[in-house]
């Protein structure tokens, strides 16, 4: 079992500077990111757009990480961690991105993995313990408490809307506390927006992509 992937090739038609790969949120599939790429301006990368491997169970087409519980509140527990589909999403995930790694030459020092929602959730379980360039959590949250990983923690983008109906704002920041208590470079900000990805979230997505990874020509 494999993870299924839209990938968009540099439009510049030269070897990927860099890979980006987003993760798409409950309910929701690769195709409702890959709308994102027309709309950020990277050239010079190489995009991913994953399908999660679970079927929604009330989406026709929509793909799940993991299910959510019933009365879930977005605060993480540790027992999460060890849910069975986590554990399976987890692992493809991590296949998928040291597959990239090999297949494109492109090193995970030079990936930047990020999500939106449940995607967000999966970044941060999944990039904080693999030497990424660095990770962007939009509308996210931590679904288990993080886990002190032994390498450096790569900076993270981080962006949320106070308006957000669907993932509370506290979980965001609960996640943020998370982070910097391990001494990670986080880049926080929250906006007047809910649930959603507004054209100033997609700017900060690029320029934070290219800080990370610099054209040295």
């Amino acid at each position: 079992m494999a993870l299924q992937a839209i990938t968009i090739p540099p439009a510049s038609g030269q070897p990927p500077r860099g890979t980006v790969v987003i993760l798409h949120g409950w309910g929701a599939s690769a195709k409702d990111v890959w709308s994102l790429a027309s709309l950020v301006n990277l050239p010079d990368f190489q995009l991913v757009f994953p399908d999660a491997p679970f079927s929604h169970p009330y989406s026709a087409g929509g793909k799940m990480w993991y299910d959510f519980p019933n009365h879930f509140n977005f605060q993480s527990t540790s027992e999460f961690r060890t849910r069975k589909d986590l554990s399976t999403s987890r692992q493809l995930l991590i296949d998928l991105l040291k597959e990239l790694a090999t297949t494109t030459g492109v090193p995970l020092s030079h990936t930047v993995l990020g999500g939106f929602s449940q995607g967000g959730a999966m970044t941060l379980d999944v990039g904080l313990g693999l030497p990424l360039a660095g990770l962007m959590v939009l509308s996210g949250y931590l679904h288990a408490p993080i886990v002190p990983p032994q390498a450096a923690i790569p900076p993270v983008l981080m962006i949320h809307g106070k308006q957000d109906s669907v993932v509370p704002l506290a979980a965001a920041q609960q996640a943020l506390a998370s982070l910097r208590s391990l001494g990670a470079d986080v880049r926080y900000q929250e906006f007047d927006m809910g649930h959603e990805i507004q054209p100033i979230v997609l700017k900060l997505i690029q320029s934070f992509v290219e800080e990370l990874l610099p054209n040295n020509k």
